[in-house]
């Protein structure tokens, strides 16, 4: 029966809002009751009392009670008064003792919360008011059940709060959990092990729930308590006939990982590591294969890897300290777990296998240390590489057309064989390399008859060598012949086999995969081009009924064809020809199904401007074959863009867009072949370009769709800029006006990095252009920066942010690239509002990368404009504006020295003072003494200093002394 008594005064109707079914009117009701209850001085009382007294039967009830009481003591447990506390650890006992006399107990989530309290209590009070929290409760709930299963609960939440390192916590609260951990250690950790010694022996057939909690706070509190109250023989004997318990054995398995993974003394651990061997093996629990039950093997994979990873651990610390003999018999012990550990790595259930490669990579990096390896070793490191090989093959289960969870586990398993694979190539290349080509030669000579996985796994091993087997560049196929000749030998087998044509998609993937890694093979002997060509060109590749398939291959085709392009000249108008259906412009209708996505055809598009440009063909030729390339998707972008203009329906504009979108990307593609000894020019291709120019930029215009087009043309200029040179100037202006009108951040922050483009690279020749276009430019930016935002709207703040990044590094470029004229022509009112925006930038924002850019322009605007034949007035801007920026910045409390990043802007910072003196001489001096620094209250002491630091010629010097400058100015 529950405790009851007289009923506190609680809001009954506010409380039926606390029912999940409640309306939202009672809801309501029941959120602001609780605020009510969390803040006043006292109304929480009621709470307490309805717990001490277990008033309510109703769980809701009873868990927003404890709620309120969490509340007072994690956040106003200073301002209670004394009595209040009483009341706290009253109510708390008073709760417990219910549960002890209580038929049933409370719902597992009342209990956890009720943990939660306890655990916030002790928190607050062990040190101070409860130094007798753990006997107190001890002496309540002896071994009553319902008692010890909150006691548990309670550790386990103080586990949480004070021990787990997942958890962040404050220095302060650091701190106050080591004093917590040092009291306990001092005052109640032996018998609170005791308890746990009781609990267990006395739970473990009646409750074995309680039992595998136990087990869990023992696993939970061994990493800081003292190990010998534990690792001794009546406790470990204990938790070793656990493990023979099926309710309780994998708790008893992570328990002993535990104790195993604690910090200690290399000698001592693998002693205690041996004994806890010696007693597994003799229970019999080595015998992996006679174990049925794959959840407890794989807790007992942990372990084991645990044991095994704390002997390689001793081994590694007792060879470095040169303790040869305890280092011998700890590598011995190493050794006599090889077994169990193949075992284990082959185990079909890949949990279990996976549980294990942590213990198996270091058992490897052992033997990569050691001078010279035993037979026995060498059998062990074969026995790992058929393991390994074995243990990489798919199963019949794998779905590849639809990949799930558990294909996704099984991918992230394959990346820990293959870091295995890599570190048996570190030990011993030469055994690797000969297994492989073992297994390989065997499953190509019978590739017609065997199943899928072991055909794709074969080719899988070929490919994996690529990365085992280092090899500067790819060049695996020069140097070591033993190496090379096995590579080639495998190469040869694989393209000439037959096995392209094998019926799985796997297979066909590992087959181009593999060719692609080691394309270099075909420099060495091309004769094998042609049928690896075909193979990309037909249904085992390009046309293969797999689209995951063709999208793959057509990513890889381009990259074998940039590789060979010099072996290609005979093919190319053949190829070209293959592959024309797949270079066509998918139409927006719905429910056409191309063979390629469009992201697949721009590899494609590559690929036939890599093919037309490094073909040994007439320049003519060259021409005509790109012409016939491009002249399709310019005639469809003129009709879809004619479309578009009329097209009045959402969801068709954006269809149409996005084709649009499509065919710029891919005439953009095309121009990726070009390099420093085929350019445009060289290979006559100039026109078409410009004619693409003429065809694109029409679409700037476009009233709907704008964010899409104005991107892809963009991008297309920025390629055009790269190819066509100077060519494509007369288009910039049209364009840039274009751009500009109705402008949102986005596309400002993505135009100023083509007009930045533009002045790095022809400087003079465009400046009449800039002088035209930058105030335009700079108003379209602050109007964009001015317009109102939410205070909330972080996208928003963001976006402004990076546009103010733009601007500021489209001043920097303008002002960087000798184009004085740019700025100077503006007139001088719109160079102050350029000029003011730029101080602006330097202290205002708390942007280091922006201030940091506007320091480099102000320093460069010095340079030019601050001297004696500079711009009429700017002296007196330094001494009103850039010299105050100096040193207002970095007194800013947001200028954060110990932040890399502003450290950097300080730099800067101080070259612009050093400019600055260059440029004013002893008058900057003169100001900075007599004016500027005393009105900054700096004494004459420290700004004789600065200024004998700014007359140095070493810039390093004041930079460090600026940083120590502003280091005492902010304490």
């Amino acid at each position: 029966m529950a405790c009851q008594s007289v009923a506190a005064v609680m809001d009954e109707q506010a409380l039926l809002g606390l029912n999940p079914n409640a309306d939202a009117r009672y809801r309501q009701r029941a959120m602001a009751y609780f605020e009510q209850l969390k803040e006043s001085q006292d109304a929480w009382e009621v709470c307490a009392e309805a717990l001490a007294k277990g008033i309510y039967n109703d769980d809701h009830v009873k868990f927003f009670c404890f709620q309120v009481l969490e509340h007072q003591i994690k956040f106003r447990h200073a301002g209670l008064s004394a009595v209040q506390q009483q009341l706290i650890r009253e109510t708390l006992m008073k709760w417990l003792q219910c549960q002890l006399m209580n038929a049933q107990p409370e719902k597992p989530f009342i209990r956890n919360k009720a943990a939660q309290v306890l655990a916030l209590t002790f928190i607050m009070e062990y040190l101070t008011l409860w130094p007798k929290f753990f006997f107190d409760i001890l002496s309540l709930v002896g071994l009553n059940p319902h008692g010890v299963d909150v006691y548990l609960r309670t550790l386990m939440a103080i586990d949480a709060e004070v021990v787990d390192r997942d958890i962040l916590h404050t220095p302060e609260e650091t701190r106050r959990n080591t004093l917590i951990k040092d009291s306990m250690r001092e005052q109640c950790i032996p018998s609170l092990v005791e308890s746990w010694f009781q609990i267990l022996q006395t739970y473990q057939q009646s409750h074995p729930e309680l039992t595998c909690q136990c087990l869990e706070v023992v696993g939970a509190y061994v990493s800081w308590i003292d190990l010998n109250l534990i690792a001794n023989d009546r406790f470990v004997n204990l938790l070793l006939s656990q493990m023979s318990v099926e309710e309780l054995r994998e708790e008893a398995c992570d328990c002993l990982f535990e104790i195993v993974n604690k910090g200690m003394d290399p000698v001592d651990k693998t002693k205690l590591v041996e004994s806890l061997c010696q007693v597994l093996q003799s229970a019999g629990f080595f015998n992996v294969e006679q174990e049925e039950d794959v959840d407890f093997l794989a807790k007992f994979s942990r372990l084991v890897n645990g044991m095994g990873q704390s002997l390689v651990l001793s081994w590694t610390k007792l060879a470095k300290a040169g303790n040869v003999k305890d280092a011998t018999e700890t590598l011995q012990a190493v050794e006599a777990k090889v077994p169990l550990l193949l075992q284990l790595l082959v185990h079909e259930d890949d949990d279990i296998s996976a549980n294990i490669v942590g213990f198996c990579y270091e058992y490897l990096h052992v033997l990569k240390q050691l001078p010279q390896l035993t037979d026995q070793q060498k059998t062990n490191i074969e026995a790992v590489m058929l393991a390994v090989m074995k243990k990489l093959t798919y199963d019949d289960e794998y779905n590849f057309e639809n990949e799930g969870e558990d294909e996704a586990m099984f991918v992230e398993y394959r990346k820990q064989l293959k870091m295995l694979l890599d570190r048996l190539a570190q030990v011993s290349p030469e055994l690797l390399l000969e297994a492989i080509r073992r297994v390989f030669t065997n499953t190509m000579q019978n590739w017609q008859t065997a199943p899928f996985m072991e055909v794709e796994v074969a080719i899988r091993l070929l490919y994996m060598l690529g990365e085992a087997l280092p090899a500067s560049h790819g060049a695996h196929f020069s140097g070591d012949t033993a190496k090379t000749s096995a590579l080639q030998d495998m190469m040869r087998t694989l393209v000439s086999c037959g096995v392209s044509s094998y019926q799985h998609s796997s297979v066909s993937l590992e087959f181009f995969e593999t060719v692609v890694r080691y394309d270099k093979f075909f420099i060495v002997e091309p004769q094998h081009i042609p049928n690896v060509l075909m193979a990309f060109l037909d249904q085992r590749g390009l046309r293969h009924n797999s689209p995951k398939v063709r999208s793959r291959v057509a990513y890889l085709f381009s990259r074998f064809i940039k590789t060979l392009h010099k072996h290609m000249n005979t093919f190319i108008e053949d190829i070209l020809t293959r592959i024309q259906d797949l270079l066509e412009l998918a139409p927006p209708e719905n429910g056409f199904l191309a063979l390629l996505t469009s992201d697949d055809q721009l590899f494609m598009f590559e690929t036939a401007g890599v093919l037309i440009v490094n073909g040994e063909c007439p320049v003519e030729r060259k021409q005509a074959l790109m012409r016939s390339l491009l002249t399709p998707l310019m005639d469809a972008f003129r009709l879809l863009l004619a479309k578009l203009s009329q097209e009045t329906e959402e969801e068709r504009q954006t269809a149409l867009a996005d084709c649009l979108s499509h065919a710029v990307g891919f005439a953009s593609r095309t121009s990726k072949a070009f390099s420093n000894k085929q350019t445009v020019k060289q290979c006559g291709c100039t026109e078409v370009y410009r004619d693409c120019l003429h065809t694109f930029l029409p679409a700037l215009s476009c009233p709907v769709q704008r964010g899409v087009l104005r991107s892809s043309v963009r991008s297309f200029l920025h390629r055009m800029i790269i190819c066509l040179e100077e060519e494509v100037l007369p288009f910039i202006p049209a364009a840039s006006e274009h751009m500009l009108k109705d402008c949102e951040a986005k596309d400002l922050q993505e135009f100023i990095p083509l007009i930045s483009q533009i002045t790095a690279k022809f400087k003079r020749q465009v400046s009449p252009f800039l002088q035209q276009v930058f105030m335009p430019l700079v108003l379209a930016i602050f109007e964009v920066l001015a317009r109102p935002a939410e205070d909330n709207d972080q996208a928003a703040a963001l976006e402004k942010q990076m546009l103010r990044r733009s601007y500021f590094s489209f001043i920097q470029t303008v002002t960087g690239s000798g184009m004085n004229e740019v700025m100077a022509n503006q007139g001088a009112e719109n160079i102050e509002r350029v000029v003011f925006t730029i101080i602006q930038g330097a202290v205002d924002f708390p942007d280091p990368i922006a201030q940091k850019t506007c320091f480099i322009i102000l320093s460069k605007l010095v340079e030019l404009w601050g001297g004696k034949d500079g711009m009429v007035g700017f002296p007196d801007f330094i001494y009103k504006h850039i010299v105050p920026a100096c040193f207002l910045a970095p007194l800013k409390p947001t200028f954060d020295l110990s932040d890399a990043q502003t450290v950097l802007t300080l730099s800067e910072c101080a070259v612009t003072l050093k400019m600055i003196h260059l440029k004013r001489g002893p008058e900057f001096i003169q100001f900075l003494q007599q004016e500027y620094l005393p009105s900054l209250q700096v004494s004459p002491e420290i700004s004789q200093e600065l200024c004998q630091v700014l007359q140095q010629p070493d810039i390093k010097v004041l930079k460090n002394y600026i940083k120590a400058f502003f280091q005492r100015a902010k304490l």
